[in-house]
């Protein structure tokens, strides 16, 4: 399951499928630097995005 708290490449790591959620978001956060620190909470929310949507689609997409 994703949180606000699941770092960015630790969930990319473990569910590739999960890019398809982030380019559906305009998320480019694996080639960023600070993916390698960030959590999924802190990224969505520095782009702007609603995190608690991105947190559902992703977990949508995890039970795929």
């Amino acid at each position: 399951m994703i949180t606000k708290d699941t770092g960015i490449i630790e969930a990319v790591q473990q569910h590739p499928e999960l890019l398809e959620v982030f380019a559906e978001f305009g998320l480019g956060c694996v080639g960023c630097m600070a993916s390698q620190f960030e959590t999924i909470g802190e990224g969505a929310g520095a782009h702007g995005l609603d995190v608690d949507a991105f947190i559902k689609a992703c977990n949508e997409k995890l039970k795929e």
